[in-house]
This record gives structure tokens, sequence and C-alpha cells, in this order.
């Protein structure tokens, strides 16, 4: 799976219609209608705000008043095809006059994401998790072996040693005979 790091807008024009798409990276459902919010916002007199997202197993698409199945589901095609997640994307549309017909609006929002989508910085996402483990002085060769390929976040030395790791589900199966407590569970970004 994949997604962007950073927000992107892209834009296009069809036909006279500008066709502004906007990709945020979510990492929750609330984060969507904020989104969707301030889109209509900073772009008060458009004719359409369509819109896809994935969000782990949760998928949904909108058409916003374009002939059903024109814009939203071409969206979220395109993400689906590029196995992304954790992306909203938005599509705001001005009309200019020429109408395209129900295949044109499929081609034109296709082509907008998948526009938006090269100009975007993507990473891969693997399942991971944020833990804690603790161990003892003489483990630490061990322990920081083990995690060469995971990212410590936080690192305290009293009787024990404390790490707060961000790491991978392989990684942490080498792991299992340590002591350690997970905290969050999610996908992780990688740049393997």
């Amino acid at each position: 799976m994949n997604t962007i790091t950073t927000d992107t807008e892209n834009e296009i024009i069809i036909k006279n219609s500008k066709f502004i798409t906007l990709l945020y990276k979510i990492d929750n459902i609330e984060d969507i209608q904020q989104k969707l919010d301030s889109v209509k916002i900073k772009y008060p007199k458009a004719t359409h705000y369509c819109y896809a997202y994935i969000l782990n197993q949760q998928k949904h698409s909108n058409d916003d008043k374009e002939p059903s199945g024109t814009a939203g589901i071409p969206i979220l095609n395109v993400l689906e095809k590029e196995d992304m997640n954790k992306i909203l994307a938005v599509v705001v549309r001005y009309f200019g006059g020429i109408k395209l017909g129900a295949s044109g609006l499929v081609r034109a929002y296709t082509k907008s994401i998948k526009e938006a989508l090269k100009s975007s910085k993507i990473c891969k996402l693997i399942s991971g998790k944020i833990i804690d483990l603790t161990f003892t002085y003489s483990e630490q060769k061990q322990i920081d072996y083990l995690l060469k390929d995971s990212t410590i976040l936080n690192q305290e030395f009293t009787e024990n040693i404390k790490y707060r790791v961000l790491i991978d589900d392989n990684s942490l199966n080498k792991l299992i005979k340590y002591n350690y407590q997970i905290i969050k569970s999610d996908y992780i970004e990688s740049s393997k």
C-alpha cells in the first residue's frame, strides 16, 4: 500500500472546465469532513466538489451532483489501482460551458486524479506498530542489532533500558522473547 507524504494540489483544464485536484493525507474519518469544508470555503463558486477516500478498510466516493458514477467512482478507481491508503482526493470543478457527456466526465476525473498523483510524493505503507521495549544493559547490543531496520523514537537509561520503537511486523516477530508492550498498531510509512 502507498500514501502521499504531503498534501498536493493540481489543476487541469478540459474543454473550458477547470478541474482542481486536492489530495490530502488522512489518519481518521474526522479529517475528511474538515478537509471538505475547507475546500468549499477556499473554492466557494465551484460547480462540483467530487471526492473519494480510502482509509484502511473504509472507502467512499461522492459525485456531488455530477451524473451518477461519472466522478466519485472514477476517482476511487484510480486510488484503488494505485494501491493508495490514508488518502482523500477532492476534485473541484468549475463548469466551462461545454458539456462533456458521461464518458467525457469519467475521462476528465480520471485524468485529473492521475495527474495529481504523478506530481505527489508517494511512500510505501507497511503494517507495523509502535512498541515500548524494556531490556537489560547486557541485551542492548542484541536489541540494537534486531532493531537495525526500525526507528527508535525514544530511549531511557535507568535500572533497565527502555526504547519506544516504530517497527514493522517482521522485525517485531524477532523480539518475541523480550518484554515489550504494543502502544499503537497501524500502517507505518517506509522508505523501503
